[in-house]
């Protein structure tokens, strides 16, 4: 900034002139003299005898304007104004408007000495305005803003002439940091994508580039960022006792959230029945005593954040669950086996502790992993599994356990164990009540009914008439008498067998011929003899015979 009418040069020449001590020079010698406003200034005339006589002070050129002091005068109406040595002018409690050209004048020997002063008048920095928007201020004083803004950093002063200025950036346990400088009553810069290594204290300070007077103001600047998601909360087991914890988790945010657990509406904290409560970084965890504690019980957990409004605060809501079992009450292993006894909790809240006892004469001994037994645990699944099955020691109840805060749960498995049976021998015997029930209904269909077997012969028969035919013809008019012989002496034949009960017979006549028939006549004559003990039915012979009748009149 230019002080009007001075160049850079004079205002460092006339800044180095304020910091010599005076002295005495050539007559019509010039300097300049600096002061600040509200403070006493000295303006020594160089060139006056060790005792001057008349000394005259003019703020301008002497021919221009009337005395401001002269030594023979009476005191001047400024009660400001005063000598020094009867000589240098003294001026209190400066302002602006004093600044300018002073000059001194002697008479001596009818000889004048002149002597030029040019005051400068120097005020401020009164003040320093430090501004950082968007932002909000703590109670100390400290301000924050979120990290997801664009933060302006604004800095204003009032000096004479304009001051300069310049910020600097101190992180905690590192020196300060000069980052940016100008000429002028303010600067303004903006910074973006903050994040946590941009806390520390920023500090603008304005210079007067005359008197040199500065002045700084500091703030403190704290970087946050809410958390991402919302509260996570879930019940489970202290450790110690069977007491219920409730713990509430929102991880994300800087600085770390309140976490408050409520139980209809009230603040559990100040409740009688809260055993413990602690609150570590994001998560808040409260013991609460098992003794009021029923099945569907709900908990909320509300979260509240520096940067999130209080209209919108979020929360996450627990409720507790008794356990509910699902077994096979009933389990087989056969001696020397192996058995796995299973057990699920369908629902608990906090997860239920499972546990494996024997209905035995001490019902609370529980079975541990070891020997033959093998007690494994997946998710809400249970399994105790038995080797080397023994009926005297393993045969019985057993009883699955699942106990949380809010309830207990048992469940009974019976397991027997069994011999092992020879499964060689047992199919077997199947197999031999199998094939002996069908031979003795076989048997026992052939007894009353006779005539399957002799059906099936005559079919097989008249199939062997129809080749018989067809291989002995000589002629077509021989041909058909002897057909028609042979069909009356096979039908006759074979109804004689029938009444007799010979169907083998019956079936030979039919490819016996006419030379045969005495000696067939002596056979069937003793067969008769014989077949006359068996009983034959008339509902046996009727029916054939009547379809016998049909074929010889067909014929």
């Amino acid at each position: 900034m230019r002080v009007p009418g001075w160049s850079p040069a004079a205002l460092l020449l006339a800044a180095c002139l304020w910091r010599l001590p005076p002295g005495r020079g050539a007559a019509g010698t010039e300097e300049v003299i600096v002061g600040e406003a509200g403070k006493s200034v000295v303006l020594v005339c160089r060139n006056v005898a060790e005792r001057a006589d008349e000394v005259d002070w003019f703020h301008g050129d002497p021919g221009a304007v009337p005395p401001l002091f002269s030594s023979n005068a009476t005191l001047p109406d400024d009660a400001r104004l005063s000598l020094v040595d009867n000589s240098s002018l003294r001026i209190s409690a400066l302002r602006p408007q004093d600044g300018g050209s002073y000059t001194c004048k002697e008479v001596l020997n009818r000889t004048v000495r002149e002597h030029k002063v040019r005051l400068l008048v120097a005020s401020g920095p009164s003040s320093v305005t430090v501004s950082i928007s968007p932002s909000a201020a703590l109670p100390n004083g400290t301000v924050y803003v979120d990290k997801r803004n664009a933060v302006m950093f604004n800095c204003t002063s009032s000096s004479h002439p304009e001051p300069t200025m310049g910020w600097t950036f101190q992180p905690p346990s590192s020196p300060p940091e000069t980052f940016t400088e100008v000429n002028g009553s303010s600067t303004v810069y903006t910074l973006q994508n903050l994040s946590l290594r941009f806390q520390g204290n920023y500090s603008c300070t304005a210079r007067n580039p005359l008197s040199g007077s500065s002045r700084t103001s500091t703030k403190e600047l704290m970087v946050y960022y809410p958390p991402p998601s919302v509260p996570r909360c879930w019940a489970q087991t202290a450790q110690v006792g069977l007491m219920l914890q409730l713990v509430c988790n929102w991880p994300g945010g800087y600085p770390h959230p309140v976490l408050q657990w409520t139980e209809e509406g009230r603040d559990l904290e100040n409740s009688s029945w809260v055993v413990n409560a602690t609150g570590t970084g994001d998560t808040h965890v409260e013991t609460l005593s098992s003794s009021r504690l029923f099945h569907g019980k709900e908990f909320k957990c509300v979260g509240s954040h520096i940067l999130k409004p209080e209209t919108a605060e979020p929360t996450c809501t627990v409720q507790i669950k008794a356990p509910s079992l699902a077994t096979e009450p009933l389990k087989t292993c056969f001696v020397g086996g192996t058995v796995s006894l299973t057990c699920q909790v369908m629902e608990s809240n906090p997860p239920a502790r499972i546990s494996w006892l024997r209905n035995v004469s001490q019902p609370e001994a529980e079975i541990q992993s070891g020997g033959r037994y093998l007690v494994t645990q997946e998710g809400s699944v249970s399994n105790l599994t038995i080797q080397n099955c023994s009926h005297d020691a393993d045969e019985g109840y057993y009883v699955c356990k699942a106990e949380n805060p809010v309830g207990l749960k048992e469940a009974y498995v019976s397991l027997t164990v069994k011999k092992p049976v020879n499964i060689v021998g047992v199919v077997g015997a199947v197999v031999v009540l199998l094939l002996v029930g069908v031979l003795v209904i076989v048997g026992i269909v052939l007894y009353y009914n006779p005539l399957l077997c002799l059906k099936g012969s005559i079919f097989r028969n008249q199939d062997s008439n129809d080749v018989f035919v067809l291989v002995d013809s000589d002629g077509e008019e021989e041909e058909e008498e002897e057909e028609e012989e042979v069909i009356r002496n096979s039908n006759v034949r074979r109804v004689t067998a029938l009444v007799n009960g010979n169907s083998t017979l019956a079936s030979f006549g039919h490819h016996s011929t006419e030379s045969d028939s005495s000696e067939l006549h002596s056979e069937l004559s003793a067969e008769e003899v014989e077949r006359e003990e068996r009983p034959t039915t008339q509902r046996q012979i009727l029916p054939f015979l009547a379809e016998m009748d049909g074929t010889v009149g067909g014929s």
